[in-house]
């Protein structure tokens, strides 16, 4: 870009500057703002899966501009499951909730974007499919609140547990190389 603004100007311009330090950065170094860089865990549920809304999700999520850094399907582990669900174990429902996510296969998925971890509770919607909100994932899609077809990590700090739960680094990709920029650019 030529002109007024040089292309780094008018990127901190529009996106204030850069945040230094390592936050949910993969790569301090790559040259992208912090905010670019975080990340959240969203999963299909069972009966998400079953009733094939994964690619609903994904279109979702890939409308909105946020980058899938990571994905697996799979038969969730109970320790993993016992590990993610530990602050509802004393739940009446704890035991049902464990269940039903063995009942089937989970598709797990990394996201990366500004405030994804924010964005993405707010596409997911209330836990509870009948108050959620219509045009949010379980407002349109969940049939009961235990078969609410979506999870999303509800803090940074979750979003950074859970992805440690149920991702290892080298199964995330990192698309701080510039072949591979895509909406996120600001420039």
């Amino acid at each position: 870009m030529s002109g007024l603004f040089g292309r780094a100007a008018l990127r901190e311009l529009l996106c204030g500057p850069r945040a230094r330090g390592p936050g949910l950065l993969v790569r301090p170094s790559s040259g992208e703002p912090s905010w670019a860089r975080e990340r959240t865990l969203v999963t299909v549920k069972p009966d998400g899966v079953r009733r094939r809304l994964v690619g609903e999700v994904i279109r979702r999520f890939e409308r909105r501009g946020f980058r899938l850094v990571g994905m697996k399907m799979l038969q969730a582990p109970e320790s993993v499951l016992a590990q993610h669900y530990e602050r509802h174990r004393e739940e009446p429902f704890y035991a049902a909730l464990l269940g039903h996510m063995r009942s089937g296969p989970v598709v797990a998925m990394v996201w990366e974007g500004p405030s994804v971890v924010r964005a993405s509770r707010a596409m997911v919607g209330l836990t509870d499919g009948a108050e959620a909100a219509p045009g949010t994932i379980r407002g349109d899609f969940s049939l009961h609140i235990r078969r609410n077809v979506v999870h999303a990590s509800d803090s940074v700090e979750g979003a950074r547990r859970e992805i440690q739960l149920w991702f290892r680094s080298s199964e995330l990709v990192d698309w701080a190389d510039e072949g591979h920029r895509g909406s996120l650019d600001p420039a």
